[in-house]
């Protein structure tokens, strides 16, 4: 019998986007960001020591719930091309929180993405 697992949260990531000017109240001593990327809502940023993705909530989008992911929470990821026929590529990370699905819109090189994942996991 298959199990199938659910994602604990999903995202979807548009396209790259510049490093937010706000991000920096959020970051430790030494935490650099790396990447961001622009989500429904708002942003998610690759530093060098985690993922954060923020999340306006809301009709006025006030109120923001914020998800950080430590690189050393991930055990294992994939990630799949989006195909002539599939308008969004998917990266899926398994966590020891759980399992964390990210959609990946036209505007985003997949590849480019995998890498950076595979750099700061690997690496940390």
């Amino acid at each position: 019998m298959s199990t199938e697992l659910t994602a604990l949260t999903a995202w979807t990531f548009i396209e790259e986007a510049p490093i937010p000017e706000d991000v920096g109240p959020l970051l430790v001593a030494g935490e650099q960001p790396i990447a961001a990327y622009k989500t429904y809502r708002d942003s998610a940023v690759f530093t060098n020591k985690r993922l954060i993705v923020r999340d306006a909530q809301g009709l006025t989008g006030k109120k923001v719930e914020m998800y950080s992911l430590p690189y050393s929470a991930i055990n294992m990821w994939s990630s799949e091309n989006a195909g002539k026929l599939d308008l969004n590529a998917e990266l899926e990370l398994w966590t020891r929180a759980g399992h964390v699905k990210i959609k990946i819109g036209k505007g985003v090189d997949i590849r480019k993405l995998d890498q950076l994942i595979a750099h700061v996991v690997l690496n940390g």
